[in-house]
This record gives structure tokens, sequence and C-alpha cells, in this order.
């Protein structure tokens, strides 16, 4: 007699596979959640590097350090305000008659000098008495124009701002990121001067447009540059957002409001067949500039680095500080080339040692996504990474492009940016202005004072000897 047929081990076999399916959709849907929360925190830790991130920068240090001056030997060269070459007045103080404690004479011993460098809260008023005429000959209207004379406007415009005021205000506004209402409070507290914001925006207009040829001129200097720095970020023009550029060298510096980021916004400051040496952070836009030489920004990639060690794991953490070991040892071997320590043989030798070693670590395969984003971002640029060690005197770093886009960032936050694409015009004009004219140690405000004045088409001073006409 046979044994009955057990029907429940079928039945078994697939509730056992409708498990394991489930818990393939479980883990399936773990691991995209974990990778998801992986790419959050990382943009999270991002953020927090940005320059429009907010002002916190963590916990403080356990035992910090006291403010001030070291004690003792350790205090530094000591140092006091220089005496000053001129003075203005002379005051006599003279003793008191007797001692302000037992009331006994005074006796005179020695005179010492003390000086004291205030502003004064004064404004002036000029009165032009212009005479107005016309040619006998041809009836050509005519008038006169004093050297001090901002403007020809008469009637409904003949109250005007001064030159000294609105040079200040330019240098508050366009370089100290200080709103135009804010402006106008400065002038009202420290001078006396009422001017409404309005007026201060129109005035600095035009003061944009006699800026403006020499501003053309210094786009032709970062064309014809061998070597520039660029950068960008976000600005906004009548609340609609736009991309405030800059281009730095050694002499000039460049800023660009422009509604692009892309390949086109950039050739319109470099041209499109730009052919000097590019030093930026990596934007593939760049390297659309097709002739040019290219250094990808060191810095950028070792802090991208140093945020992947803080959030992987001990086995993960392992080829992002390869790279930065890399990366900071064509670092130090620039420094020592700058030092005279090795020949420019020795340099192009270990510039390709540290070339292979590069090639030899992006050859491996990676587990984590984050390493395998940075292997790929990496792989471009490892042809642009160690480009000034080949080229000595070409920075690894973007960082003057960066801090000479840091006062715009300060700017956006504090008033936001740009009503008009006029005023944009404006902003970009005379902060290249005021930015070019420190960077070649060169008093900007006499040379606003001139344009001001002038009649005439002005040029400043700061275009390149190579392009001044």
């Amino acid at each position: 007699m046979s044994a009955p047929k057990d029907n429940r081990q079928p039945d078994q076999v697939a509730k056992l596979e409708k498990e394991v399916e489930s818990l393939r959709d479980q883990l399936a849907r773990a691991l995209a959640e974990i990778e998801r929360l992986r790419k959050e925190l990382e943009e999270a830790l991002r953020s927090l590097k940005r320059q429009a991130a907010p002002f916190s920068r963590g916990d403080p240090k356990a035992n910090p350090k006291p403010p001030g001056r070291k004690p003792g030997a350790q205090y530094g060269e000591r140092a006091s305000r220089p005496v000053p070459a001129r003075v203005n007045q002379q005051i006599a103080v003279p003793l008191p008659k007797n001692c302000l404690r037992c009331g006994g004479p005074v006796i005179h011993q020695e005179t010492r000098p003390q000086f004291q460098e205030d502003i004064v809260r004064l404004t002036i008023v000029r009165r032009f008495d212009v005479e107005v005429g016309c040619c006998a000959r041809c009836g050509r209207h005519l008038q006169g124009r004093h050297p001090l004379q901002t403007s020809d406007a008469l009637g409904a415009a003949q109250v005007q701002l001064g030159p000294e005021a609105l040079s200040l205000a330019a240098h508050l506004n366009k370089e100290m990121g200080i709103s135009h209402e804010r402006v106008a409070r400065v002038l009202d507290l420290g001078y006396g001067l009422r001017a409404s914001r309005s007026a201060l925006c129109r005035a600095l207009t035009r003061l944009g447009e006699k800026a403006a040829p020499t501003y053309q001129h210094l786009v032709t200097a970062v064309r014809s540059s061998p070597v520039n720095q660029v950068d960008e970020t976000g600005w906004r023009v009548a609340a609609h957002l736009e991309w405030l550029w800059v281009v730095v060298n050694r002499e000039v510096t460049v800023y660009a409001i422009l509604p692009g980021r892309g390949f086109a916004a950039a050739a319109s400051i470099l041209g499109e067949d730009y052919d000097g040496f590019l030093t930026h952070d990596g934007w593939r836009p760049y390297y659309r500039f097709t002739r040019a030489f290219h250094q990808t920004c060191l810095s950028h990639l070792i802090r991208r680095c140093q945020d992947l060690v803080e959030i992987a794991s001990p086995s993960g953490a392992g080829f992002p500080l390869a790279v930065m070991q890399l990366l900071r040892k064509g670092l130090a071997l620039r420094d020592r080339s700058q030092l005279g320590e090795i020949s420019l043989h020795g340099l192009s030798v270990s510039a390709g040692r540290l070339a292979n070693s590069m090639d030899r670590l992006l050859a491996q395969t990676f587990r984590l996504p984050a390493n395998r984003r940075l292997a790929k971002h990496l792989c471009h640029e490892q042809p642009h990474l160690f480009t000034f060690l080949h080229c000595p005197g070409i920075e690894a770093t973007n960082n003057a492009a960066e801090q000479a886009i840091r006062p715009a960032v300060i700017a956006r936050k504090t008033w936001g940016g740009n009503r008009t694409q006029t005023g944009a015009r404006t902003q970009q004009i005379l902060a290249s202005i005021l930015r070019t004219c420190r960077q070649q140690g060169k008093q900007a405000f006499p040379r606003l004072l001139d344009l001001l004045r002038s009649p005439v088409e002005r040029l400043l001073d700061i275009i390149p000897a190579a392009l001044s006409p």
C-alpha cells in the first residue's frame, strides 16, 4: 500500500519563494534609500562650504586660545600709529594751577605732543553762475563750464551731488557692498548731506556710463592676457537668476553679469578663440575653450576629498585620502621649485611620477558610488591636474578669482542684487574699475573725481601699458 502524497511541500516552496522575492524588493528599496540619503548628506556637507552658507562654523573649540596679544617675548612686533605729516590745528593744553590731590603749586617740566586724527562733518555748497549764450554766426546754444562741474544740466536738475560724495558712494556701494539706502544714511550721518536712494542710484549710473570706455579696455586686456583665472556665482537681476562672472589676472579684474552660466557667457568675456592659460574649478563649459591650456583648481579637489573622508567608512576613505596626498605632493613640489630647491629637470621628472601615480590610482575599481563619481571626475580632469608643474608661474588654484568674487557675495547677502539690467551694467563696470585700481595699488577716489569732472570721454590710467592708447 503506497504512502499518501504530501501536498504541503509545493505550497511551502512557493511561500518561501514569495518571501525571498519580497525580501529582495525590500533590500533594493533600502539600498536605494541609503544611496539617496548618502547623496543628500554629501550635498549638505558641500553646502556648508559654499560662500552662501550660513555664518555658523560649527561647535567652538573645547580649549580655545585666549584672544589678544601674547604676553612677554611672544607679543610680536610692537607698533603704533605714525605721527601725522601735517597738523591743521595746534592747541595748547596748560597745566592746572594747583595739584588736584593736595592743592600744592605745580612746576612745569616739559611739553609733550599728542595727536588726534578726526573727520570733519561738513558739506560744501558751490554755486556756479553759468553764463548762457549763443553763437552770433550760427545761433548754436553755448554755456560756460567750470573744471569743478560734473554736468551741464540746469533748470530742474540744477541741484546736484558733488563728485566727492559720488566717489564715496561708489566705494561704499560697489566695493563694500552697502545698499543705496544705507549709503544715503552714511552721507547724512557723517557729512550732513541729504540724498535719496534713487538720486544716488541715478548718479552712479551716470558714473558707470563715463567709466564704460575704460571697462571695455579692461575686457580687451583679459582677452589678450596669457594667463587668467575665472569663476562665477549666482546673482539676481530683477528677481531673476543670472550669473556674475569674474576674470582675474595679475593686472586686471573684470566682472560681468550675464544671463547664462555656459560657454556662450564665458566666451562673451574671453572670446571663443582664447588660447592662453585658464585656471578654474573644473566647470565643464570651460573646456570648450579648445585652444586654451587648462589648470583645474586643486583646492576644490582637496576640499571635495576632505568632505568624502568625513562621511566615508574607513575602507572607503582610502581613495580620497590617496588623492589628497598626491595633490599635496604636487603643491609641495611647486613650493620647492619656487625656493630653488629643485631644478626644472627634476621638477619635470617628479611631475611625471605624480601623473603616473594618479594613473595607477584611477585604474582601480571602486565599490562606493561617491568614490566612483570622484574617480570619474578625476579621469576627466587628469590632463589638467599638474599643468602648473609643467609651466612654472601658472597658479595651481583659482583662489584669486574666488577672493575677487567674495565682495560680490557679501553684497548679494546684504541687498540681494540689482533691480534692473541698467543697474547690473553699472555694477559690473564700477566694481571692475574699483577692484582693478586696488589690485594695481592705485587710488580710485581721485580717478573717479577726474572722471566725473571731465566734459569729454576719458580713459583711466589702469589699462595695461600694452593696450593703453
